[in-house]
């Protein structure tokens, strides 16, 4: 590696190299949020308890199907393919003329919400089935005790999860490149092309990566350890009552 090529890259590609890290970040940020939330629906909706019969146990089962097939499907398949049956595959099927930026974040928001979906679904199967059982002796319905008690615990114990699937987020957007959509490697591979410096251009990349990884990892740890509270703490009104 020139570390004089390295110094002319930089130097003449920084606003291509911001660009693309910015995009990247623009999609893995809505992508991931709108997947979370497309997945505590989901999680919610596969732990609603089943009555024994009724059109409420048929429709119930019916939904489950339906939300099963969605995520082993986008669980089953890369990304890179879901891109480009989606994109260009409506394209020449329905003739839906989709903006790139729409498509992507639209291609990472359901293949997270996926994965956001069993991992939710876990978080409230973990929790003591008494709590649900005290829900349900105050009067609870289930989507109240999904709202008071169960999703308050599951959120924090799902963050570092979440925050995984962020990461992968921020990496998985390369794949992206296929649809032309101009996040960082798209960028990166526009750069190299015109120097003919691979090595370079991709080492920029590869810190630049890093970099957002590495940071988004800090902000989520600290997160965690704010919802945690302190180690050590004094409970009020614990004095002995005489």
């Amino acid at each position: 590696m020139s570390l004089d090529w390295l110094i002319k890259i930089i130097s003449n590609n920084w606003p291509m190299f911001l660009r693309g890290a910015g995009v990247t970040l623009y999609v893995s940020i809505i992508g991931t949020i709108l997947g979370s939330l497309i997945g505590l629906m989901v999680g919610v909706i596969r732990t609603i308890p089943v009555p024994e019969r009724g059109l409420k146990k048929i429709l119930l089962k019916i939904i489950n199907i339906i939300l099963s097939v969605y995520i082993e499907f986008f669980r089953g398949t890369p990304m890179i393919v879901q891109a480009m049956v989606i994109y260009y595959g409506s394209a020449q099927a329905f003739h839906i003329d989709m903006n790139k930026s729409v498509a992507a974040i639209f291609i990472v928001s359901i293949n997270t919400g996926a994965y956001m979906s069993e991992i939710v679904r876990g978080g409230i199967v973990s929790i003591d089935k008494g709590q649900f059982e005290a829900a349900a002796a105050i009067g609870m319905n289930h989507i109240k005790t999904m709202l008071h008690v169960v999703l308050p615990q599951v959120i924090r114990n799902i963050l570092p999860a979440t925050g995984n699937e962020f990461v992968i987020n921020i990496k998985d957007t390369s794949v992206l490149n296929v649809i032309a959509v101009s996040e960082l490697f798209f960028q990166t591979k526009s750069v190299a092309g015109n120097n003919f410096r691979y090595f370079e251009s991709f080492a920029v990349a590869c810190v630049l990566y890093f970099i957002m990884t590495f940071t988004v990892t800090r902000i989520l740890r600290a997160i965690e350890r704010k919802l945690d509270g302190p180690d050590n703490y004094i409970m009020m009104g614990n004095q002995m009552q005489v």
